[in-house]
């Protein structure tokens, strides 16, 4: 069967705050850091063996993966960085550099390969996919989903013939200029020469390197073009409609954790809720330990991370409140992602506890 490649090794700058102190891929979805949902689909597919490249923050996805078995995986990473006056630092090498790396060192990738980012949720039927690359005799194959012609403006469009071979790249097109509505989503199937292409030792990518050599190389290069959910988190305001989406279960293979004590409203262990006493209309999602005081209100979609403290007359409407954070009395949080440190409205504005030019106030539950 195949192997997968799993591309961790970003900065994932676009949807700071929450990649302050938290790479990407373990941005949390319903409790589970979004990779997680990767690879235990690269499992039912029956792909386990799995390279991941790790730089910034490495150490969470490491802890907290380990070597994969608790998904019925092996997991390996490869770090990237550099010694600079005795420090070590992260030095992502791009995606396609980084596989080089990989393969230079042990020459992992032997068999077909799949390649993910591992910050977006998909459901894509992978075996057929593979199948399909197979079939077409390709040394490379993108996936990709037809957008809406006024959406083309935010993806790598892929230019492909009838017979699906690609013929060219255009970077985030305006409307007019478009030649296609296929945008890249950035999951790639790779045969193992594939890599002789990209040079040892260099910063190379994917999708501005490589990909324009296989086309002016005139080598078998496919797009595919397959209906499946891809929800990619590129900015903190993605990260939000995201949430709202799977709290509200449009989202296959992603189900409330807890119990569902009344409908569409979800508690996992040891919550402190006077449910006659406070105004809660799902889908709402409560984690374990959460307290919610009376005169409250809490208006769905909304998560309410484990360990949180909701003050009486407080509200909380269309939000995502992270594990640990005390939300004060009648404050009111509309639309918005709260950790203790800061939140985060839903256009990606940004606040900070402490902050006196805001009257929201917030702050940490654990004490």
């Amino acid at each position: 069967m195949a192997k997968g490649m799993i591309l961790a090794a970003g900065q994932g700058t676009r949807v700071r705050p929450l990649t302050r102190d938290l790479p990407k891929p373990m941005v949390p979805i319903l409790g589970k850091p979004v990779m997680e949902y990767l690879i235990e689909h690269l499992a039912r597919h029956g792909i386990h063996e799995i390279m991941i490249n790790v730089a910034y923050h490495h150490q969470r996805i490491e802890e907290y993966f380990g070597d994969g078995s608790k998904w019925g995986v092996e997991i390996g990473y490869s770090y990237e960085g550099i010694r600079d006056h005795g420090d070590i630092l992260p030095k992502p090498m791009g995606s396609a550099g980084g596989m080089r790396r990989i393969q230079d060192f042990s020459g992992f990738f032997d068999d077909t390969t799949l390649v993910l980012c591992g910050d977006a949720l998909i459901d894509l039927d992978i075996t057929a996919a593979i199948a399909e690359h197979k079939a077409q005799k390709a040394i490379a194959s993108v996936v990709a989903m037809e957008v809406p012609m006024n959406e083309v403006s935010s993806y790598g469009i892929v230019v492909a013939d009838a017979s699906q071979r690609i013929l060219s790249f255009q970077e985030k097109p305006q409307p007019q200029d478009a030649k296609s509505r296929l945008a890249s989503t950035g999951i790639y199937i790779f045969e193992p020469e594939v890599l002789n292409l990209v040079p040892p030792r260099t910063v190379y990518d994917i999708g501005s390197d490589l990909f324009p050599k296989l086309v002016a190389d005139n080598l078998p290069f496919f797009v595919q073009n397959r209906p499946f959910h891809w929800i990619d988190i590129g900015k903190v305001s993605d990260y939000w409609s995201v949430l709202q989406r799977v709290i509200k279960g449009e989202i296959a293979d992603m189900r409330m954790p807890g119990k569902e004590v009344k409908p569409k409203i979800w508690v996992g262990l040891n919550t402190s809720i006077p449910w006659d006493q406070v105004k809660i209309e799902g889908p709402v999602y409560f984690g374990s330990s959460v307290r919610v005081e009376p005169g409250a209100t809490i208006i769905g979609p909304a998560w309410i991370g484990h360990g949180s403290v909701i003050r009486s007359g407080a509200k909380v409407t269309h939000s995502v409140i992270f594990e640990y954070t005390r939300i004060p009395a009648d404050m009111h949080f509309n639309e918005m992602i709260v950790s203790r440190q800061y939140c985060v409205d839903r256009h990606g504005e940004t606040l900070y506890s402490g902050d006196d030019t805001t009257h929201l106030r917030w702050g940490d539950s654990r004490a």
